[in-house]
């Protein structure tokens, strides 16, 4: 099981590595195959809400058929598939394509995981365990700054995709080979989706979910290149850099957040006052927008470090799931989460077409602003999300 683990460690790494890589690439792919940042924001979004539909049959899956199956084959067939695809790409249609089927494939790598810990490990671990997988794994958002464009300058994005293909497709096989599956639960009780859906508590934990991990994750995954190119007019490496600072950051949140809930004897309170310091390092952003590249950085670095709450939102919500159902149940948290950087996407691509001609720092003010509100309004509805401790 520890080999399984750490396979599906490296299949989050690469997880974490396509969510967030478009940012490097802005510049190559707008020159050779004429990618706007609307299109990219498209095919970023698409990743986003492909991964989060696809929560509902992995979740079947994982109570079902078990991890090591469910992440073995989507990764082969959708993660190697996609970057192959990504690497011959000559339309932006063809990098949307691409971005949805390494989505399907990105889909079940955490969830296994955290099926694993939640059914072979104590309850009062879970948020640790699955904090130090997330910041683990999130090395995967450092190589997708700086060494990618690294990468890039030296042997061109379409080998560099080309390798990351045949990689997934070793580290798929590596899961099929170690991953052991938890026994099954065996039960009277019969359960769903829907069943899930009545449970009162998750209705306020939700909504949070949907909102809290969007502005780090489409800041990071896409419009910190944008905007530090438009803005600042730094070279793609600088880019990198930059993005490699908030990586860095969003992995040193990770494991803060992992064991506050217990040495605090709050979930809760950790996760709104983390959340609220977001929300307001993102009113800041938009009120300095264009004063100094260096406080930008620093912004989008503290933006990474407090909204990096997932793990102990998914470590709250789980405390309300029946055993029989935490495939589904995970899953559902997880659609939540990494949908609402799917929506958020569409939805700032529309912001900065919106609003491109009227500025230059237009267009990234309504995006962070945007965040920001929604932000406080998921910390509205929480408030009112009854507190758990395993």
């Amino acid at each position: 099981m520890q080999a399984g683990l750490v396979i599906l460690c490296l299949a989050y790494v690469l997880s974490q590595f396509f969510r967030a890589f478009l940012a490097v690439l802005t510049a190559d792919l707008g020159r050779d195959i004429g990618a706007t940042p609307e299109d990219l924001a498209f095919a970023s979004g698409l990743w986003f809400l492909i991964f989060a539909a696809m929560q509902i049959p992995v979740g079947w899956a994982l109570d079902q058929v078990g991890p090591r199956r469910t992440a073995a084959i989507l990764l082969m067939i959708g993660g190697a598939g996609g970057a192959a695809l990504f690497a011959v790409a000559t339309t932006p249609l063809h990098v949307a394509l691409a971005m949805a089927l390494i989505g399907i494939g990105c889909s079940p790598v955490l969830m296994a995981s955290y099926f694993i810990f939640a059914r072979e490990f104590p309850p009062a671990k879970f948020a640790t365990l699955a904090a130090v997988m997330l910041g683990v794994g999130s090395v995967g958002n450092l190589v997708a700054s700086y060494p990618t464009a690294l990468a890039v300058e030296w042997v061109g994005w379409r080998a560099t995709l080309a390798g990351l293909a045949i990689i997934s497709a070793g580290v798929a096989a590596g899961i099929w080979f170690t991953v052991n599956d938890p026994k099954r639960v065996e039960t009277e009780h019969k359960g769903s989706l829907l069943d899930l859906l009545k449970e009162p508590a998750l209705w306020t934990i939700l909504p949070l979910m949907l909102v809290a991990y969007a502005p780090s994750g489409a800041l990071r995954g896409l419009w910190a290149g944008p905007y530090l190119l438009d803005i600042f007019g730094l070279s793609i490496t600088q880019v990198g850099q930059a993005t490699l600072i908030m990586g860095a950051a969003m992995i040193a949140g990770t494991f803060a957040y992992g064991p506050l809930d217990r040495l605090l004897g709050t979930r809760k309170w950790v996760i709104l006052g983390g959340n609220l310091i977001s929300s307001l390092f993102l009113l800041l952003l938009c009120l300095w927008i264009s004063d100094s590249v260096w406080l930008s950085v620093l912004l989008m670095a503290l933006i990474g470090f407090s909204g990096a709450a997932f793990p102990v939102i998914m470590a709250h919500g789980r405390a309300f799931i029946p055993p029989h159902l935490v495939g589904r149940g995970v899953t559902l948290l997880n659609l939540f989460g990494v949908g609402g950087v799917g929506l958020a996407q569409f939805a700032t691509g529309r912001i900065h077409a919106a609003t491109v001609d009227m500025g230059p720092t237009a267009p990234y003010t309504a995006i962070f602003g945007f965040f920001a509100i929604t932000v406080a309004i998921g910390c509205v509805i929480y408030l009112f999300s009854r507190d758990s401790m395993d």
